[in-house]
């Protein structure tokens, strides 16, 4: 079964589902892994940095996202839809290096879907649980892949708990200034909470410090306070802040990583991608 990792941060705007797209391309086009992205984040950014927004809408049109599996989980188990093969996007990314990652995309919709799931049916038995829904309908598939990412949305709702409910661990991506890292300590804390609840070790394999700026006091000083803290181990990594990355946001066809990330990007998100193979083999 393959290595399942989640990212999250409780706060927008930090990296997140940049840092998790980009180590995604990276570990099928220069590691040769084949890897599922499962898109968590209602803001769809991983989708639409995949694929482009006009093939979300048409996918979104016909029910073919992560929407539908979660807003099927609050009918009785005879008028479910959800198709599992007809959702997931083979061969996501529009970068031609990059040949063996899949996508499960994401949904708007999941913002109104999340406040209902508490009031999921619990099933024959009281066997379903709000949160294994999305453990259950992506189990089929997961022998096909050596690595799992799951973005996650900014908060520690039940979508997100679905995230970590199949996670062996996870990453936190934070610009280092002082509202970024702010609810690193919660999520830890909640984390390891339900990790202890469900009996499952979900480890926080560390923190990726994104949009760093050398020059910047706040940022050094702020990447000491995370250190001392030892809430969660650091990559050694950091991705500095540059304009290539808005670009790569652009989901046009290019033929490599080189090209969609620039130099600037290119080498931090690869020695990034290493250092997160080097901590999940541990």
């Amino acid at each position: 079964m393959p290595v399942v990792i989640s990212t999250i941060n409780l706060k927008g705007g930090v990296g997140k589902t940049t840092t998790t797209v980009a180590v995604a391309e990276m570990l099928s086009g220069e590691f040769g892994k084949r890897v599922l992205l499962v898109d968590l984040d209602p803001q769809t950014n991983a989708t639409s940095m995949l694929i482009g927004d006009e093939r979300w809408g048409e996918l979104n049109d016909d029910g073919r996202t992560l929407a539908k599996l979660f807003s099927d989980a609050l009918l009785e188990p005879e008028k479910r839809s959800f198709d599992l093969e007809a959702t997931l996007i083979r061969k996501a990314s529009r970068v031609s290096a990059v040949g063996s990652l899949s996508l499960l995309p994401s949904s708007l919709d999941m913002i109104d879907i999340q406040d209902q799931l508490g009031s999921m049916p619990s099933g024959r038995f009281f066997a379903e649980s709000p949160t294994d829904i999305l453990q259950r309908a992506v189990k089929p598939i997961l022998e096909e892949f050596d690595i799992v990412l799951i973005d996650c949305p900014p908060n520690l709702g039940i979508v997100t708990l679905n995230g970590l409910r199949m996670s062996h661990g996870y990453i936190i991506p934070t610009i280092p200034d002082i509202l970024s890292t702010y609810g690193i300590p919660q999520i830890v804390g909640r984390v390891r909470s339900f990790s202890e609840t469900i009996a499952q070790p979900i480890e926080p394999l560390g923190i990726v410090v994104a949009k760093y700026r050398e020059q910047s006091t706040v940022h050094r000083t702020q990447l000491r306070i995370l250190r001392e803290q030892g809430d969660a181990p650091l990559f050694e990594t950091r991705i500095p802040e540059g304009n290539a990355f808005a670009s790569a946001a652009d989901p046009k066809r290019v033929s490599t990583l080189r090209q969609k990330w620039g130099p600037d990007g290119f080498k931090p998100y690869r020695a990034l991608t290493a250092e997160v193979l080097e901590r999940t083999h541990a």
